[in-house]
């Protein structure tokens, strides 16, 4: 009597828990989009972005002798044209010469594009969309210097110091766009934690390669090798680029750096997550 009357009351089997609604395409792309990239997995890319910077920095040496992601020597070349004002007749110069305004605009350009990592820090700096995000907005900013140059009435080349192309309105533009690139990937390759540092001036990196104890070390050294390796990418991105100048012009040889960034941008889609 007593078991009958207990089982009774026992309670009802609880439900099956309902099957969780099927997440739709484009909701995954944009889960997807909002993860995190490992960069324990961004040597390759970091190495990458050293050869965009030779790419890049060897177009805008050979117009005007202005290496539009090194901005050491273009703060240098400003002190120096301030220097200037005060030399002997024969060496004093007057006016804002346009070498030193290519250096001023690069400058400031360099700063706005790498100013957009702030961006970046309230979206996640290892956050894929931004990542992608910032790829894409570097391939619109190589398209828009490509554009310049193309309707710029200089050549590609300077064959000396004080007679720099891209003088006109639209090279200085070109010149501005190609540093914001770069100042950009400087702070995303900071932000990632890249072995070259910012990927774009390697002086750190090679202050770190000398003084790497395994430096000599006849094994493979990640820590040494990876930051050869951008060093070596930058080298080749340099001689690519000054060699596709000749036959394609600089607007032709921007157009590829278009298609580099574009590459970059599909990189990031597919650069692994952290593991879990």
């Amino acid at each position: 009597m007593s078991d009958a009357s207990s089982s009774a009351k026992a309670p009802p089997p609880a439900p099956a828990p309902a099957p969780a609604p099927a997440l739709s395409a484009r909701a995954r792309v944009g889960r997807y989009l909002q993860s995190g990239v490992d960069s324990k997995t961004c040597d390759l890319i970091s190495i990458y972005a050293c050869f965009l910077t030779g790419f890049t920095s060897a177009i805008s040496f050979t117009a005007c002798y202005i290496w539009c992601g090194f901005q050491t020597g273009n703060v240098a070349q400003l002190g120096l044209a301030l220097a200037r004002t005060f030399d002997p007749a024969p060496t004093r110069t007057r006016g804002f010469q346009k070498p030193d305004q290519q250096a001023l605009t690069s400058l400031l350009s360099f700063l706005v594009g790498t100013s957009l990592g702030r961006l970046g820090d309230r979206v996640g700096a290892k956050n894929r969309s931004w990542l992608v995000g910032a790829s894409v907005a570097q391939a619109l900013m190589a398209a828009a210097a490509a554009v310049a140059v193309h309707f710029s009435s200089d050549g590609a080349y300077a064959f000396n110091r004080g007679d720099p192309a891209w003088r006109d309105a639209t090279g200085m533009v070109a010149l501005g766009f190609l540093s914001a690139t770069l100042g950009l990937q400087g702070i995303i390759g900071k932000r990632i934690g890249s072995p070259m540092n910012t990927t774009v001036v390697l002086t750190t990196t090679w202050v770190e390669i000398a003084n790497d104890p395994l430096l000599f070390a006849p094994r493979a050294v990640a820590s040494r090798d990876v930051r050869l390796a951008g060093v070596a990418a930058l080298v080749v991105g340099a001689f690519v680029s000054r060699a596709l100048i000749g036959p394609a012009g600089d607007a032709g040889t921007i157009g590829v750096l278009c298609a580099l960034r574009i590459a970059q941008t599909v990189w990031w889609v597919v650069t692994p997550s952290p593991k879990k």
